[in-house]
């Protein structure tokens, strides 16, 4: 009802043309003319264009970061044999990399070999493993006693190249069950003709009669570009006692 007589009360003091402009009478406001109604369109469609671009470009860097297309393009690397060989006109320059590198020897082969791991638990003997270096020992490789505290100590060469945080990744799995997953940082290594040694944090074998039994493991050993050197696979028990030595 108000909104008939409202209506009707304005429409006396208009007269429009015929493109449906005002020309005279009151200026209200109360309709709107075709060029504000196109005006508001270009408006509304430019804030809506505006929206749909800044969305769009969001879009993009979130894909960007996500496709790592932002990363840092690292260059060619080369060994450090190859490295000298680059340098070799240079007397002064070549002779400073010999003294640095000491008694390295350029033609070894591969950057890390792995030699043995080690089992280390106070009061008994060390159980010292061999590493084969297709990663896959044969049978049962270990048996440890339950609610014993260990260390496992690895001792591994570099040469040709330095190792960039060395990382040492385990997963262990029992009936098919993932029950354990660790990481520790090993560190970054140089070439020497002497192999390195670590030692990992000490920790406790679980207890009871769920704890023991027959288990599986994975054991990796990356650096910072997720270049594997070694990937064990491989078997152990848990049990009341040590294994007879």
């Amino acid at each position: 009802m108000s909104l008939a007589i409202g209506s009707a009360s304005s429409s006396r003091n208009m007269e429009f043309d015929d493109n449906n402009k005002m020309i005279g009478g009151d200026n209200s406001g109360v309709m709107k003319t075709n060029d504000e109604d196109h005006d508001g369109g270009e408006r509304t469609e430019r804030q809506m264009s505006e929206s749909e671009t800044s969305l769009y470009a969001t879009d993009h860097e979130e894909e960007d970061d996500e496709g790592g297309s932002n990363k840092i393009q690292l260059g060619p690397q080369y060994t450090l044999k190859e490295q000298l060989e680059k340098d070799k006109d240079d007397e002064s320059l070549r002779k400073w990399k010999e003294q640095l590198l000491g008694s390295v020897d350029l033609n070894t082969i591969g950057d890390v070999k792995f030699l043995s791991l080690s089992i280390l638990s106070p009061g008994r003997p060390d159980i010292v493993l061999s590493i084969p270096e297709n990663g896959r020992p044969r049978g049962l490789w270990f048996t440890l006693k339950e609610g014993s505290p260990y260390n496992l100590k690895f001792s591994f060469q570099v040469s040709n190249n330095i190792v960039s945080g060395l990382k040492y990744t385990n997963t262990v799995w029992k009936t098919g069950l993932k029950v354990d997953s660790s990481k520790e940082m090993l560190g970054t290594y140089s070439p020497q003709p002497e192999p390195y040694t670590h030692m990992n944090a000490q920790e406790t074998t679980p207890s009871g009669i769920f704890a023991r039994g027959s288990y599986s493991a994975r054991s990796k050993f990356l650096d910072d570009d997720n270049k594997c050197y070694l990937e064990i696979n491989y078997t152990f028990d848990i049990r009341k006692e040590w294994a007879a030595t």
